[in-house]
């Protein structure tokens, strides 16, 4: 089967919620279908002094960093509280390098971020 693009699937939530976890798998599945690499990472991996301190020189938030600019696209699933996304997911991504999202398909509050 040839790769059409590599995805990294994110599930940023301060637990492991089964309804965001599965509907992640969910998407997974149906983009897996139609002929992309899906990589799953869980926001809880990383270690979250580094991110809190905004150290962007830790060592271990380096390699997510690599998985961000190595994909061709990005679903995150997140619970959304008090129409916040967690803290948890946030600090992360706030350490990523900017990227244009001008030509990107965003949904949601991502959306108006974005704009």
């Amino acid at each position: 089967m040839i790769v059409l693009a590599t995805v990294l699937s994110v599930s940023g939530g301060p637990s492991s919620s089964p309804r965001t976890v599965r509907l992640l798998r969910h998407v997974d599945e149906r983009l897996r279908a139609r002929g992309h690499d899906m990589v799953p990472f869980d926001i809880r991996s990383l270690p979250q002094e580094a991110p809190l301190r905004a150290d962007s020189v830790h060592s271990e938030p380096r390699p997510a960093a690599a998985l961000f600019a190595s994909a061709d696209g990005v679903v995150v699933g997140a619970p959304v509280r008090k129409a916040a996304r967690s803290g948890l997911l946030k600090a992360p991504l706030d350490l990523l390098p900017v990227v244009d999202a001008s030509s990107a398909a965003l949904g949601g509050a991502a959306r108006e971020a974005a704009a």
